[in-house]
């Protein structure tokens, strides 16, 4: 690593300091918990992404394109609720929900019209999708093919994590054990044919959102990384090949030195995890993760505040070593984000990158009382949380006898409390507040998009070859009763037009639907 970066008045910054550092701990050294990567932000910054997607996947192109010449490095895309739990766009529960928290996506040419002008080789994509993530790969991998890349160079990642959409958030679709067995065709299927996707990505995010703390948060999130990893064990993946591309994404909350210390933790936890199950590979012992801002921290009273709440959230996710990041536009607590907020939202990332100094040496924050002790704290009682539901028989069994749910629930109430009581203070709520007016520009999705993709879906559906596509779904429905991987049968089904709505169906018909605990 050259040293030749200074601060501003001139003093030398040396690429990694160790002296005060528990056991002289290296960065991308064994257990990671300084950082996967040696060099960390000195060589590469983390990668800027803007989450983004709504209304047709035109209109989330043109987004798109506007944040890449804004400087974002990766692409995140919002799926609206009808795709994310297995309805096309004119599926009566569809309606009054198309368009809206995400984009429309019912066949691949709805994924042509979102890339439009992207070439997928060239960008890396992460898409926020569960239970119909295996559909939604299936049209990434389908299109790209139609652009000629080579599947060995596709780079990305789908969230794919259904456990956590049990404990926390609701988009499940079918029972947690066939769910599992698609979780585990997509990593047979992607190290062979797209070995560089990243996927899954064991979700912290939405557990905290749901109203857990930290320590819930990382507890639960590994518990759940631990039963993925046993699942592909117990399906006779190589964990040293498995691992390599397995993702997580966390939370980033307004209590910087608790958050930093999470991240840290989580690390040192993962590869002691990974190490104790048998992966010997330093790579599959890495944890890697991608970060979002808090958008429960968002508040609708005085949004402007919440660019500050970003910043520091920014400051903690960084300081912390993501290597990738969202930051949630200041208005998202009243619509999706307006272009300004998501134009200001990059601009965070990019100021802290570029002008804080934070990269400028690897985990700066190490060696400090505090955040060591706090580290080692969060990493205690994160362990008691995971032998606590290893007794249980692991997270499923948790979330079965729903441990998660109640522990979640427990925590959401107590802090809730704590902000009525004015023990917990938000700047603009409890505290400080002023008389405001109306609200400002807002964004909005009109309900007429329902029309547009039910129209799309009547042409699409009068047009291909409609013996091939009856064919194709019941060879997935056969397929589906046995131990055959799914994917290459979903694959060349999106490339015949089966829409999404009705491979998810297909799929209902043999395992059924989860009905929740």
């Amino acid at each position: 690593m050259e040293n030749n970066i200074k601060t501003d008045a001139g003093i030398t910054i040396a690429p990694v300091y160790t002296e005060s550092v528990p056991m002289q701990e290296l960065p991308g050294e064994f257990p990671f918990t300084r950082g996967v990567h040696a060099s960390m932000y000195r060589d590469k910054l983390w990668t800027m992404r803007q989450y983004a997607g709504f209304s047709t996947a035109e209109a989330s192109n043109e987004r798109y394109h506007y944040l890449l010449q804004q400087g974002v490095m990766g692409l995140s895309v919002a799926f609206d609720l009808p795709t994310q739990i297995g309805y096309d766009s004119d599926h009566p529960m569809s309606e009054g929900e198309v368009g809206k928290v995400g984009v429309a996506i019912d066949s691949i040419e709805d994924m042509e019209r979102l890339f439009k002008g992207i070439r997928l080789e060239d960008i890396s994509t992460s898409m926020t999708i569960n239970a119909t993530g295996f559909i939604l790969l299936a049209f990434y991998i389908a299109l790209a093919k139609r652009q000629g890349a080579d599947l060995k160079k596709l780079s990305g990642t789908i969230q794919n994590d259904i456990l956590k959409e049990y404990a926390a958030r609701g988009t499940f679709i079918y029972p947690p054990k066939p769910s599992m067995r698609l979780i585990t065709d997509i990593f047979d299927y992607c190290s062979r044919e797209v070995p560089k996707w990243n996927t899954i990505s064991i979700s912290g995010y939405h557990i905290r959102e749901a109203g857990a703390d930290a320590v819930q948060e990382l507890a639960f999130t590994l518990a759940n990384g631990k039963a993925y990893l046993k699942a592909a064990l117990d399906r006779g993946l190589d964990i040293n090949i498995f691992a390599r591309r397995l993702s997580f994404f966390f939370n980033a909350h307004n209590h910087l030195f608790e958050e930093v210390a999470k991240f840290r933790a989580a690390r040192r936890m993962w590869a002691h995890l990974t190490k104790d199950m048998g992966a010997t590979d330093p790579k599959a012992q890495m944890l890697r993760f991608h970060t979002q801002t808090g958008g429960s921290t968002l508040t609708a009273q005085q949004p402007h505040n919440n660019i500050v709440r970003v910043t520091v959230q920014t400051l903690a996710a960084t300081l912390g070593g993501t290597q990738s990041l969202h930051t949630n536009g200041y208005d998202e607590a009243l619509s999706l984000p307006t272009e300004e907020a998501a134009r200001i939202a990059l601009r965070t990332q990019q100021i802290v990158g570029y002008e804080s100094g934070i990269a400028d040496t690897v985990d700066p924050l190490a060696g400090s009382y505090y955040v060591e002790a706090l580290t080692n704290e969060v990493e205690a009682k994160a362990w008691e949380l995971i032998e606590k539901i290893d007794v249980m028989g692991g997270a499923v069994a948790a979330i079965e006898q729903g441990f998660m749910q109640d522990e979640i629930a427990r925590s959401a109430y107590r802090y809730q409390r704590e902000i009525e009581s004015g023990e917990k203070v938000i700047v603009g709520v409890n505290k400080f507040a002023v008389k405001e007016g109306a609200a400002g520009e807002v964004f909005r999705v009109d309900d007429s998009i329902r029309q547009v993709q039910t129209e799309r879906l009547q042409v699409l559906r009068e047009k291909r070859d409609q013996a091939k596509v009856a064919g194709l779904l019941q060879r997935l429905e056969t397929a589906a009763g046995t131990t055959e991987n799914l994917m290459p049968i979903v694959v060349e089904a999106v490339e015949h037009y089966c829409t999404l709505g009705e491979i998810a169906d297909v799929l209902r018909k043999v395992w059924g639907e989860h009905k929740g605990i």
